[in-house]
């Protein structure tokens, strides 16, 4: 497994398995296959409405906690100081943990920012306690992490945005970068089947005996984005988790560089 250090010094596996839309009854036959998979890092949020269900699958899988990298994120209707202590224990409850690798802001709250920084303060106290081993953010603007860097005492060490070859978020994706937070990209090979058809990438898929889904998805890591795809069929599961043996040319990179849309497929 392919890993990267956060600011901090904390690695975090660069592929993971993501739990969004996967109802609670699914997660016990879903998370186990990631497991079997090999995958190790899980990303999850309370809003998800799975938490409680997803603690239940880590602990009957067995595997020790030392060996996972569990991130889950606070919700907008949590935001505030107070009330994200308040939720990071709820979060802490549900997925039957004693701490979190990493937890996000999921989205700002654009029309009173000064309750996001308030939960961004509260986010720093969790880390300082030790609750947490790493703290970011989900979703943010270069303006709006430019804000959070004036009054913070520990900058976000994660981004967490839309990111596929349609967005290809280069901007935002650098600035992250040069200021020493690790992009993660989310909806890593987009919806349906418009990407996974583009020619560029079925013709690497060609080259490389690989799907559609593994040369997005390599693209991902080669661009330094850490990815979590999600789907709960055992064969696409593990296909998902097959992509390291091969890398893509700097050439081939900014071929798929060059789809991007600036096209959001979720909601902005």
């Amino acid at each position: 497994m392919e890993t990267t250090q956060l600011s901090n010094g904390v690695t975090i596996p660069m592929l993971g398995f993501g739990t969004y839309l996967i109802d609670s009854q699914d997660v016990p036959a879903a998370i186990q296959t990631a497991f079997d998979a090999g995958y190790r890092h899980l990303d999850c949020a309370h809003i998800y409405r799975n938490e409680p269900a997803v603690g239940a699958a880590i602990k009957a899988s067995g595997i020790a906690r030392d060996d996972l990298f569990v991130t889950s994120k606070v919700w907008n209707a949590d935001q505030g100081y107070d009330k994200t202590l308040a939720a990071y224990d709820q979060t802490l409850k549900d997925l039957q943990l004693d701490y979190l690798d990493l937890y996000l802001i999921h989205w700002p709250n654009e029309k009173n920012f000064d309750l996001t920084l308030d939960t961004w303060r509260a986010l720093e106290t969790l880390y300082q306690q030790k609750k947490v081993r790493a703290i970011g953010v989900s979703n943010f603007s270069q303006d709006q992490l430019k804000q959070v860097f004036e009054m913070a005492t520990v900058k976000p060490m994660v981004n967490q945005i839309e990111r596929h070859p349609y967005k290809v978020q280069a901007d935002l994706g650098k600035f992250d970068t040069d200021n020493g937070i690790v992009n993660e990209g989310y909806s890593p090979i987009g919806h349906g089947h418009l990407i996974l058809e583009d020619p560029v990438i079925t013709q690497l898929a060609q080259k490389y005996g690989k799907t559609p889904a593994q040369i997005v998805l390599r693209w991902q890591i080669d661009t330094g984005f850490v990815v979590f795809p999600k789907s709960s069929k055992p064969a696409r599961v593990k296909e998902n988790f097959e992509i390291s043996g091969f890398h893509l040319t700097a050439d081939e990179i900014q071929a798929i560089n060059g789809l991007d849309r600036d096209e959001h497929l979720n909601y902005d």
